[in-house]
């Protein structure tokens, strides 16, 4: 009976740093322990388990929000659809005619190259085949598809062949997916290799937007891509109200309203 009741209690308490994440943005283990009555080994376990669960993003001293981003292509594609839609607009009215633009993959991605200008002339650089074969329906598009290991969860070129391939590209413009903005964390994602990919890409173009549906904003992922410095904004349909969209303006991060 008393290990029930410890199993309820730490129950219990793992809603409680659920609602405390929601409402805070963070968790700092140290400041949870005392403020609890438990060990800070106790708020670990908790944070172990959460994380398992794909509840919580585990960081240095405790948590952030865990991107629901993170899932595979099939299922995000049935995330967010409207929201990604108008960061998609947004996304698209920054292609100007004439630009070479490098476009990441994935959903958003995805649905940036449905949104753009049936007439558009401009060259398009991009690793992921969806994201080629969505602009062979845009005749004045040129398309460069970048080659490399197929990472199948979201179906985009990586690894050395593809970084390889992008250190020949000079674009204006790269249009950036993430599964995680935050103010403290930067822009992250759910694998080190597609990670790298991005900051490969990244480092080919005059400036750097990042494609960031509200799910996306507040919450982090295990892999860092770039610090929120180094691009020059970010597109979003979260509430600018909210208080991951303040954060980050704090941070003086430009935020661009889908």
């Amino acid at each position: 009976m008393k290990k029930s009741a410890t199993n309820m209690h730490a129950a219990h308490r793992r809603e409680l740093l659920l609602e405390r994440l929601r409402t805070d943005g963070r968790l700092v283990a140290k400041d949870l322990a005392r403020e609890l009555g438990v060990s800070e080994d106790s708020v670990r376990r908790d944070l172990r388990d959460l994380a398992a669960a794909g509840l919580v993003q585990r960081v240095y001293g405790g948590a952030l929000p865990a991107s629901p981003a993170v899932g595979g292509y099939a299922a995000r594609q049935e995330v967010s659809v409207p929201g990604k839609a108008r960061v998609a607009r947004v996304a698209a009215g920054l292609v100007t005619p004439g630009s070479t633009v490098i476009l990441d993959g994935g959903t958003t991605a995805l649905a940036v190259a449905r949104a753009l200008p049936a007439d558009l002339r401009a060259t398009v650089v991009t690793h992921s085949p969806t994201v080629a074969a969505a602009l062979a329906e845009h005749p004045g598009v040129e398309v460069y598809v970048l080659g490399g290991r197929l990472f199948k969860h979201s179906v985009v070129a990586c690894g050395a062949a593809a970084v390889e391939a992008a250190a020949g590209v000079t674009a204006d413009l790269f249009l950036l997916g993430v599964t995680g903005v935050h103010h403290e964390a930067g822009l992250t994602t759910g694998d080190a290799d597609e990670a790298a990919m991005k900051r490969a890409l990244a480092a080919r173009a005059a400036e750097t937007y990042v494609l960031g549906s509200a799910e996306k904003i507040g919450a982090a992922s295990a892999f860092a891509v770039l610090p929120l410095d180094a691009v020059a904004g970010v597109i979003t349909d979260a509430d600018p109200g909210g208080g991951a969209c303040r954060a980050l303006a704090r941070a003086g991060i430009r935020l661009l309203p889908a």
